[in-house]
Parts: C-alpha cells; sequence; structure tokens
C-alpha cells in the first residue's frame, strides 16, 4: 500500500535467490549463520535499492538493517557490525500497537511460527531497546486498519513519491509478507 501511495519501486529485502537458503539456515539454531544470511540479503537488495535511487525512482522495503540488527543482537548475535557508509539510507517507521492487539493480530495470521518467531516473542523488550539506536518515525498502529496507518505515514512525511509504483500486492511474492486486505470488516469504503 505504501509502495503504491509512495509511487515507489517495493524491493524484497530477501531477494527471491535467497529464500531456499533461508529456509534451511532457518531450520537450525544458529542465531549468527541466521544474522550472516538477512545481512547478505540486505546487502544485494541495497545495491537494487540503489540503482532505483540512482534513476530517480523511490523505493519502499518492509524492512532493512535496523530490524536485522536489532532483532539478532536481542536473539544474543555476538558478531559486531559496522555499516558501511554508502548504504542508502531510509526514512524508516517502526510501527508499534499495545500488547494485546499484537497478541490478536499474531493469533489472527495464516502463517505458522517458527522457532525464531517463538524466540523473537520471548526477548521483545530487547528488540524495542535496540531499535531505539536507529532514526526512526514511531507510529502506533493500535486500533488502526491498514487504510488509517498509511494516512498517518504520509502525513509523517511525503518524500519520494514519483511515478514508478509496483502495484503489485505484497502477498504476491512468496517470499515476502502475506498481503494486507485494503479494508478491514466494518471499515466504510471510500
Amino acid at each position: 500500500m505504501l509502495a503504491a501511495a509512495r509511487q515507489a519501486v517495493l524491493v524484497p529485502t530477501v531477494p527471491a535467490r535467497y529464500q531456499p537458503l533461508r529456509r534451511a539456515v532457518d531450520e537450525r539454531t544458529n542465531v549468527e549463520a541466521r544474522m550472516c544470511l538477512y545481512l547478505s540479503a540486505l546487502f544485494t537488495a541495497a545495491e537494487e535499492i540503489q540503482h532505483h535511487l540512482d534513476a530517480g525512482v523511490p523505493v519502499v522495503v518492509e524492512s532493512y538493517f535496523a530490524r536485522c540488527l536489532a532483532s539478532h543482537q536481542a536473539m544474543d548475535a555476538r558478531l559486531g557490525v559496522t555499516l558501511p557508509s554508502w548504504l542508502p539510507t531510509p526514512v524508516t517507521y517502526h510501527l508499534v500497537c499495545s500488547d494485546d492487539e499484537r497478541q490478536r493480530r499474531l493469533a489472527g495470521r495464516n502463517k505458522p511460527a517458527s522457532r525464531w518467531d517463538a524466540l523473537m516473542e520471548t526477548v521483545t523488550d530487547q528488540v524495542t531497546d535496540a531499535y531505539a539506536s536507529f532514526p526512526m518515525h514511531r507510529i502506533d498502529t493500535t486500533g488502526r486498519n491498514p487504510d488509517e496507518v498509511l494516512r498517518v505515514i504520509m502525513d509523517t512525511d511525503t518524500e519520494g513519491a514519483l511515478s514508478h509504483a509496483d502495484r503489485e500486492p505484497v502477498g504476491e511474492h512468496p517470499h515476502l509478507l502475506p498481503p494486507v486486505p485494503r479494508h478491514t470488516a466494518g471499515a466504510r469504503r471510500r
């Protein structure tokens, strides 16, 4: 939705060619190996992102280095990482909600929880603390439907809108998050 609204290209931060390796690494218990895989995928995505930006095309991604570093740090990865200065610098939106709403949303997902998902649920405070070191616009999504969250994001920062939108829904890519319905039950259609 954000990519379409910003008329941006949606770039997956774990490219399709990484998906088989991602599944294999996610079956293991080595947090450093998992972190290295995600970092490699992100560096690969960063090259694509920079290519689009160099062409004047805005980009939207579902996550970036902050998520990888914060989540793996919270899961006790001990690798020291210094990000190079050439990386594209994003405007980042940290979407949060109340714990009750978060638990309800997690329960409603049509996705089995992996061991990594379960582990992340035990370190949510550490992830939040790790995120504090990254510049982000914090957006509370509690009680808001996707259209309302999109409006808040668009009102927060509207730079980068051009006419190169990737209008393919996120769920069309098997390696990305499932699609978010544009209209929730009971929401007024425009």
